[in-house]
């Protein structure tokens, strides 16, 4: 199997835009390509399957231990010709800015990987071939095998890959020069999502057309990893224990699937449903499962389905076991103010009222410790968690206390219950079968109340 991992000197650039083209180029060379990407982001994995139309899965060495990163590796990449990853940040850039772990390079020394470095250039010839020196010879092993120019004019390539071969010794294996019409925007939590972009497929072709041409194919195939196809050593079993119903559509769309598979192995039956469109919950409905997503963007969508507010309302405070991150705990709140400006209602389960800032809340990992028993954690259970939002709530909840792995900067969050977690962090059930079974078991308990 053929594998690589992408990433940069820093974020900007160009990473996504590289990995859609490369994917897209694999599947045109005859091979089934599957893709990851390094750390806790929702919207890159979007792209991945808009243009594989397969799952896209997250590989985090913060949310998730070296051992569950190497499984779900394997597992994910199974029965496929190439494994691409999509880093992070800049190649050293983990935890705080300040150590590689989590970060790209961790990832690639984690799992074995070769990197292709995706460079901006600029203006920059010799002086670039000295920044790239120092990222080479900040660690004994990069695990940098190649560079791919990006935004760069064809014609400069061979001028600026003779540079950089000669002063770096890594092999430059082309360019993705700019293509007018094919860019990706972004938005307040990075890019806009991938059903947003009603052209996408065009834009990646465009992308992909021009890659291909000015690719050494050969060249980067020579310096990519290459391991024994694997194969599935488990079996894909589901014996079916409980129905929990999970809020999937363009308002709630930040999940991980390394999660919905954990859920799934253990016994959940997970019934789609949409906050946006259906009118209820359904009957058999025995817990719930709100992810984060853009519910700012929608907010008088999901105000006016009223039904649908209600049933949450009434599975929330009658019991039901709710999960809720982030957009999800908005969801529940009182009221929302939508990108719009306005305020509308919102299912009313929790006392908050989400309201905009103009800046990240509490951004980045940290740490969740339990003040008391809830339905995901015991007191002084430990639980790793990513946050990243504009949005906040006028009453985040303290039920939790919250802390930063470098800094040390602490705060109190989120509201939990036997039967409720709701905070802004996102977790990982990837790893953790202890809250996968606590999760189900709760459900399993409401149900036989239930009958």
């Amino acid at each position: 199997m053929t594998e690589l991992l992408l990433t940069a000197p820093s974020s900007g650039s160009g990473k996504t835009s590289a990995m859609c083209a490369l994917l897209t180029l694999f599947q045109r060379k005859g091979m089934r390509p599957c893709a990851f990407k390094c750390g806790p982001d929702y919207i890159d994995p979007m792209f991945h399957r808009s243009v594989l139309d397969v799952d896209s899965c997250n590989l985090d060495l913060f949310l998730t231990d070296e051992e569950t990163v190497r499984k779900n590796y394997e597992y994910y990449s199974a029965y496929c010709d190439a494994a691409i990853i999509e880093g992070v940040m800049g190649h050293y850039d983990g935890l705080g800015g300040s150590t590689p772990t989590a970060g790209s390079w961790h990832l690639a020394d984690t799992l074995d990987v070769p990197s292709l470095l995706v460079v901006r250039p600029g203006k920059n010839s010799l002086t670039l071939a000295a920044e790239l020196k120092g990222i080479l010879d900040f660690r004994e092993n990069s695990h940098i095998a190649g560079i791919l120019l990006n935004d760069c004019v064809p014609a400069h390539v061979t001028r600026l890959a003779d540079i950089l071969e000669r002063e770096t010794g890594i092999p430059v294996v082309g360019c993705l020069p700019h293509v007018e019409g094919a860019e990706l925007s972004s938005r307040h939590l990075g890019l806009v999502t991938a059903d947003e972009v009603q052209d996408l497929q065009h834009r990646v072709s465009l992308l992909t057309d021009a890659l291909e041409e000015n690719l050494d194919w050969d060249k980067l195939l020579s310096l990519c990893g290459n391991r024994p196809a694997k194969v599935r050593t488990e079996m894909d079993t589901h014996v079916a224990k409980t129905v929990i119903a999970f809020a999937c559509d363009k308002a709630f769309s930040f999940y991980y699937r390394d999660a919905l598979d954990a859920l799934w192995k253990a016994g959940a039956d997970l019934y789609l449903v949409s906050p946006l469109h259906d009118h209820a919950l359904p009957d058999a409905a025995d817990g719930l499962y709100l992810p984060g997503g853009y519910p700012e963007l929608y907010a008088r969508e999901l105000s006016e389905n009223e039904s649908m507010r209600e049933s949450v309302q009434r599975a929330v405070q009658g019991g039901m076991p709710t999960v809720a991150e982030c957009g999800g705990f908005l969801y529940l709140g009182q009221s929302l103010e939508g990108a719009d400006g306005k305020v509308y209602p919102m299912a009313g389960a929790l006392p908050g009222k989400g309201y905009r800032t103009n800046h990240p809340v509490r951004f980045g990992y940290a740490t969740l410790t339990a003040e008391g028993d809830s339905l995901l954690l015991k007191k002084g259970d430990t639980l790793p968690v990513h946050s990243f939002h504009y949005w906040d709530s006028t009453e985040p909840g303290n039920a939790l206390s919250a802390e930063k792995p470098v800094t040390g900067r602490s705060w109190k969050t989120g509201f939990a219950s036997p039967s409720l977690y709701a905070a802004f962090e996102h977790f990982d059930f990837s790893g953790k079968p202890e809250l996968v079974r606590r999760f189900l078991r709760a459900a399993e308990e409401y149900h036989a109340r239930e009958q």
